[in-house]
């Protein structure tokens, strides 16, 4: 059976360093379509959605943090971001926006395309990133009137009858936390069994899909009880 091929929504105002990456993706087996503008990519998901996206941050009136926060509204495709700014109140930003990994300029097109790999990795082991079969169903949350259930072989969490729109990212750190109830986790272990390439060492980027995850999942997430903050060491789930 041939492989399916990905398609890819590159988001660049820079002709060069938009060329360049079609070029790369293309040779690594990507579809590639490109957009302009932040309204030009949020035209082209809307007509039809890719499989992933690289997206700049500096896009004129609507910047790359408005497309990220529009695109989570209906997808929960992998996003990487690749932009100049590099100050840490735009990474943080970028990843509440939604985003999934975050790449500095200049930057060597090889570690795009490394990145890409391991969120399609991510993508292809349904969230677990054990060796063992994962059970049908976990309940987290037994809240008689809409309890919590993760089913890592569907890729889906339900509260009650509703499915919780996860991105990639937080279904990953969620599995990896239900894995082992009750274990505390420190940041730099989820950032290597989550992230796998480490995203620079900072174990900031925990604490960002930490916050986003218990805003989907807590039932009250000003005062989380099933992803509990262990101070001075890390997370550890507790199921209610």
């Amino acid at each position: 059976m041939a492989a399916v091929t990905l398609r890819l929504l590159v988001v660049e105002d820079d002709d060069h360093i938009r060329t360049a990456l079609r070029w790369a993706l293309e040779d690594e087996g990507y579809d590639v379509a490109e957009a302009v503008s932040g309204e030009e990519a949020i035209a082209a998901v809307a007509v039809a959605a890719p499989d992933l996206m690289v997206v700049d941050l500096m896009l004129g009136p609507t910047d790359g943090f408005a497309v990220i926060r529009e695109v989570r509204r209906e997808h929960d495709l992998p996003i990487i971001v690749v932009s100049a700014r590099a100050d840490t109140h735009d990474i943080v930003a970028a990843l509440e926006a939604g985003a999934d990994d975050y790449v500095t300029k200049p930057f060597e097109v090889k570690e795009i395309t490394a990145r890409l790999r391991a969120l399609r990795r991510r993508a292809g082991s349904n969230g677990t990133a054990t060796g063992a079969a994962a059970p049908p169903e976990v309940v987290l949350d037994r809240d008689p009137g809409a309890p919590l259930v993760l089913r890592e072989e569907r890729g889906t969490v339900h509260r009650g009858d509703e499915q919780v729109p996860l991105t990639l990212t937080e279904f990953r750190l969620l599995c990896e936390l239900a894995a082992s109830p009750g274990r505390v986790f420190s940041r730099q272990a989820l950032l290597e069994r989550v992230w796998e390439h480490g995203f620079f060492g900072d174990e900031r980027i925990v604490d960002v899909h930490v916050r986003r995850l218990r805003t989907k999942v807590e039932r009250d997430p000003s005062a989380p009880r099933l992803v509990v903050t262990v101070r001075g060491l890390g997370y550890r789930l507790d199921p209610q």
